[in-house]
């Protein structure tokens, strides 16, 4: 699989320099002789550039690996572009793009704002580019289980960074967004640094409390590998009276213009007509199971056609209506999420049920009504959508769930991340086609390559492997990361 390069340029009223990205390359900030060398640039100039390269990653290549892995979507069978994400059949050359958009693009566009924030003492562009550099870090930590960060971005003084753990760059990147935290961030923005702001225009309330919720899910992310740590570090939060996010943490400057639209939307409709990505079973016959009135946005019908993950290789005598199943209902300017309103209130909810840290229940009921907020719909009264106030399994089950449900169309390798982490929606011990399936389980891709076991990382891309003689030596993609549950 390779996916081709798209494009999003956007004015940002800092800076005359194009900001190019795509799903599966971003490429350096242009060269214009009319603005300064990327060395000279202030944390005005270097932060819009970087979130769009989060954006465009996290809202590009890494939707789709999420939306397939998430069994929202699968692959058509009247083409081929995902049928290796779908066949859990990843090649080293098949996500270099992303790899090094985010780690040489965004981040180091992040730490570079950083040391000119704290330089300048403009400390809230420091808490800022932190909690963005926390959020794209996480994003790879996740995927891949080890990457540079205590040796990265230091040039020429260093062009083989070691591969730190993922527990350790958790550990860091906490310590950073406490230090970011710490300063005398709170201070108005002028008009052009809000504009600079593609999150929150410069709202410095709410990048304080997307910093908490960002601590909030990672510790949350340990609590199979560091179970006190994550409990204490929960702890210490409510004890702080930390505040959280009741807005979204999404990037929205998108336009149906010429390289101006919604990655995913760019790739999958604009460039390949939407002829690749078609509706799954496993997400469908649980909506319908639930009359989830999300599945008009999610595919633009209450009555989709869907095909079994992973089944797109099915012959057309047998199985006639997968050649002409729905697809997913992108559009051109759909917003790319990096944290919605809902997770948010669900994080807070699976804390609670943890650590009795607040009224589980009623935190699990504002999130689903933030999710459905989200749509302008009216959430259904059936039980899937009731706190079970249940064991503690029964409690996260619920709520891991309505997160699913929740990820589409916003951001959707999060669904992937909570499966592994929590073992839910739970994985089906039949196929889809199979009379005793239960609508929502997940099922093993008809077509996949790892025998019966699902995929948990992402492998080291060549562009990696090939430059820094550090790097891991490979291990399977059905190899759980750090925090994975075993």
């Amino acid at each position: 699989m390779k996916i081709n390069n798209i494009k999003l340029k956007t004015l940002v009223t800092v800076t005359a320099a194009t900001l190019s990205f795509g799903c599966s390359k971003i490429n350096d900030i242009n060269v214009n002789p009319n603005n300064p060398a990327i060395d000279k640039a202030t944390a005005q100039v270097l932060f819009p550039s970087a979130v769009l390269s989060t954006a465009g990653n996290v809202g590009g290549e890494l939707d789709i690996i999420g939306g397939i892995w998430s069994q929202y979507w699968t692959q058509s069978p009247a083409a081929n572009q995902f049928k290796t994400i779908d066949s859990y059949n990843l090649q080293r050359q098949d996500f270099n793009g992303t790899y090094n958009g985010l780690f040489s693009g965004a981040l180091a566009d992040y730490q570079l704002a950083i040391t000119k924030a704290k330089e300048a003492g403009q400390f809230p562009f420091y808490l800022m580019a932190t909690v963005m550099k926390a959020y794209t870090y996480e994003i790879l930590v996740d995927l891949y289980d080890k990457v540079p960060y205590t040796e990265a971005f230091q040039g020429a003084a260093n062009l083989q960074p070691k591969f730190d753990d993922g527990y350790t760059i958790y550990k860091g990147l906490l310590a950073e967004i406490d230090a970011a935290l710490a300063t005398n961030y709170n201070v108005a923005l002028v008009d052009a640094d809000a504009k600079a702001d593609f999150l929150f225009s410069g709202d410095m309330d709410n990048w304080r409390k997307f910093a908490n919720t960002l601590k909030l899910k990672m510790y949350l992310r340990m609590i199979n590998a560091h179970p006190a740590e994550a409990e204490a570090g929960v702890r210490a939060l409510y004890a702080a009276q930390a505040d959280f996010l009741d807005t979204d943490a999404r990037v929205n400057v998108f336009t149906d213009a010429t390289d101006q639209r919604n990655p995913v939307y760019a790739y999958t409709v604009f460039n390949l007509g939407g002829l690749d990505l078609r509706a799954s079973k496993t997400f469908t016959t649980w909506l319908t199971e639930n009359n989830d009135p999300r599945i008009v946005e999610y595919f633009g019908t209450e009555t989709p056609t869907a095909i079994d993950q992973g089944y797109y290789n099915a012959p057309q005598s047998a199985q006639p209506g997968y050649y002409t199943a729905t697809a997913p209902n992108f559009g051109p300017t759909d917003p790319v999420y990096f944290l919605t309103t809902a997770e948010s209130y669900f994080l807070q909810a699976e804390a609670a049920a943890r650590y009795n840290v607040g009224s589980a229940s009623s935190l699990f009921e504002a999130g689903v009504q933030a999710a459905f907020d989200q749509y302008e719909l009216t959430p259904p009264t059936g039980e899937a959508y009731q706190y079970p106030n249940g064991t503690l399994e029964d409690n996260i089950r619920a709520i891991i769930y309505q997160k699913w449900a929740s990820y589409p169309n916003s951001h959707t390798i999060e669904g992937f991340f909570d499966q592994e982490r929590t073992g839910y929606p739970e994985i089906s011990k039949v196929y889809s086609l199979d009379i005793k399936y239960v609508p929502g389980t997940w099922v093993y891709s008809k077509n996949g390559v790892t025998g019966g076991k699902f995929p948990k990382r992402l492998v080291y891309p060549d562009s990696e492997r090939t430059r820094n003689s550090n790097t891991p030596p490979e291990v399977p993609i059905t190899t759980p990361v750090w925090w994975g549950k075993q």
